[in-house]
């Protein structure tokens, strides 16, 4: 039943290749993505509490859409010094990137610019620099709560990855283990990797490659393949499901869900039919749309939706599943005119459009990519 909705109507997708804007008060440069890796992000405006210049030897490495961040405790003088994050000769935060397979290769510090065209980012929880995090106080964290969430709620990065469990207790004042939190800022999730420190050297580096290789498989999720719906009624309005994500976002989209173990696409869609809306015997129509992206929900989610139109006459859905354990809080049937008029966040968010085309036009020869 997952799906995902842009937050706001200039929300677009990377594909491996299409540029990000530059932002203010961050170094940015081309988003190059891996291929097929398909990520959301929203270019609109950046909050003061993310543009007020930092007062740090070391700059953010940002771009919208990053898969995502590294936030580290603070600079230390190495750092500074250089201008690059995680640059102590002694620090295996770059080793360990590569060895988790993170990064192709292992890249020095002053290559720091490079992560993003890998979907990374780095920035640091505390801006002052020290000879070591032990000589940060309280005073020094008093604003990152605010910059972080400032931060995802910007630039929409899947994962804020803390290393080290100082930069997370240092934020939010209080201990975590390692990997991912309970706690999330909106819609992005948050993890904790061991501290890559020299001062840390007696947690083995093979324990610590662990973590960094879940940071790994957390990013890479395995496709899950998914139906919707596009159910028009004899007046040609569609019936929409609104949802809400684990992180409070509400959006409007198709009813179906994740294609299960064993099902075919229509088996599938005749299944969430029934179960979401209380159809059964069907006249199923023809695949129209396509749709890939990758998500926040519970976890990352690498979602391909196949959007299947279904007419009927008069009907009242009749859910046989609990649709608020589904992510459902409401249902209704929209005319085009009302859904071209809808200014609440929808998925995909050419939805209007491409229902008044469908309506119009009927199906198309072959599947339209939907976009996101």
């Amino acid at each position: 039943m997952l799906a995902r909705a842009p937050h706001e109507s200039t929300r677009r997708r990377l594909v491996g290749g299409r540029d990000a804007p530059a932002l203010p008060g961050a170094h940015s440069t081309v988003l190059q993505l891996p291929a097929g890796l398909v990520v959301e992000r929203t270019p609109g405006a950046v909050s003061a509490a993310f543009v007020r210049p930092p007062l740090t030897a070391v700059p953010d490495i940002l771009a919208p859409g990053l898969r995502a961040v590294f936030c580290g405790i603070n600079p230390g003088r190495a750092s500074a010094a250089a201008g690059a994050h995680f640059a102590n000769p002694r620090n295996d935060f770059w080793r360990l990137l590569a060895d988790s397979g993170l990064t192709p290769r292992r890249f020095e510090p002053d290559e720091q610019h490079a992560l993003l065209d890998l979907g990374f980012g780095l920035t640091n929880a505390a801006r002052r620099t020290t000879r070591g995090s032990s000589e940060l106080r309280r005073g020094d964290f008093a604003e990152t709560a605010e910059r972080l969430e400032a931060l995802a709620r910007d630039l929409h990065p899947l994962v804020i990855a803390f290393v080290g469990k100082a930069a997370y207790e240092g934020t939010f004042r209080e201990r975590p283990e390692l990997g991912l939190q309970r706690r999330r800022l909106g819609e992005t999730l948050l993890f904790v990797l061991p501290s890559t420190s020299p001062a840390n050297a007696a947690v083995p580096y093979g324990e610590r490659l662990r973590w960094f290789t879940a940071l790994r498989e957390l990013l890479e999720p395995p496709v899950r393949p998914a139906v919707r719906a596009i159910v028009l009624d004899a007046r040609d309005r569609v019936l929409l499901y609104r949802f809400i994500s684990p992180g409070g976002h509400r959006f409007w989209s198709a009813p179906g869900g994740g294609v299960e173990e064993g099902e075919t696409f229509e088996e599938a869609i005749h299944r969430e039919l029934r179960e979401e809306v209380g159809l059964r015997d069907v006249e199923l129509g023809p695949c129209v749309w396509t749709r890939e992206h990758v998500f926040v929900w519970h976890r990352v989610v690498d979602q391909r939706e196949r959007f299947y139109l279904v007419r009927v006459g008069r009907h009242d859905p009749a859910p046989e599943v609990d649709l608020l354990e589904e992510g459902v809080e409401d249902y209704r049937w929209w005319a085009l005119e009302e859904l071209e008029a809808m200014s609440e966040d929808r998925a995909p968010f050419r939805l209007p459009e491409l229902v008044r085309q469908l309506v119009e036009e009927g199906s198309p020869d072959e599947p339209i990519d939907a976009g996101v």
